[in-house]
């Protein structure tokens, strides 16, 4: 039986992600601070949802600790963990970011990913398939003004999953994923920053512009196929449009 986790599942690639899996078949436990009411009416039988912040450590590892991912990953033969949720606030050079949103930023986009992979990877039957997939950004190998935020913690998922790689633990793989640049709310936010916040966002209009940018829908179904192909975590590392490049659709 495969069971999925996806974090951020409620809107945007998060909930395209979710959309996808479950038309497979796969169950999906989805963790988000909302819920998904067209998920649910569309898949009432495949998808669970919890409604947590996870932003919050404490809660996190209290949601953790109270025995629901166990329970979750008991009886699954292939599971799939997600780390999709993330934030790209605070933008903007060091002087003019609020600490307490670099603050959560580093909880969302490090500290609940690591939280979740961790206690995924010790639990379920010991010869499961388990499978982390992290969404990083080509922002995590490339600096850009203004994403001092982002850029370090995108950067986090690639070295952690480069380094878990190497742990060498029977039956899991890993892969931090850049999915390139996608048309979601995360876009539609950084394309109303300021230009004195973020020098680049003229790139990011045109790019809406001229629809250079790939549909949430999409990309999904391609993160999807390489989830569930027998190629990933080969490279612990990689962008998902060379793998199409690559014409690698496993």
């Amino acid at each position: 039986m495969i069971k999925a986790i996806v974090t951020g599942h409620s809107r945007g690639l998060g909930a395209a992600i979710a959309s996808k899996l479950l038309d497979r078949g796969i169950a999906v436990l989805g963790l988000a601070r909302a819920s998904n009411p067209g998920l649910a009416s569309h898949h009432p039988e495949l998808l669970e949802q919890i409604e947590l912040d996870l932003a919050d450590p404490a809660a996190l590892a209290g949601w953790i600790e109270g025995g629901a991912l166990d329970a979750w990953l008991s009886n699954a033969g292939t599971a799939l963990l997600i780390n999709n949720a993330g934030v790209v606030q605070p933008i903007g050079p060091l002087a003019a970011q609020d600490i307490a949103a670099v603050s959560r930023a580093v909880a969302l986009n490090v500290a609940a990913p690591l939280m979740l992979s961790a206690a995924f990877a010790a639990r379920g039957p010991a010869n499961a398939d388990r499978r982390i997939l992290q969404i990083s950004s080509g922002a995590a190998r490339n600096a850009y003004a203004g994403w001092s935020v982002y850029c370090a913690t995108k950067a986090a998922l690639d070295q952690h999953a480069r380094a878990a790689a190497l742990d060498g633990a029977p039956g899991l793989r890993i892969c931090s994923l850049a999915p390139g640049v996608v048309d979601t709310d995360m876009q539609a936010e950084i394309r109303a920053t300021g230009i004195e916040r973020f020098p680049l966002r003229e790139r990011f209009d045109a790019l809406k512009r001229d629809g250079a940018l790939a549909s949430a829908a999409d990309c999904a179904r391609r993160i999807v196929d390489h989830l569930l192909g027998d190629a990933f975590g080969d490279a612990p590392v990689a962008d998902l449009r060379e793998l199409a490049t690559a014409g690698d659709r496993s």
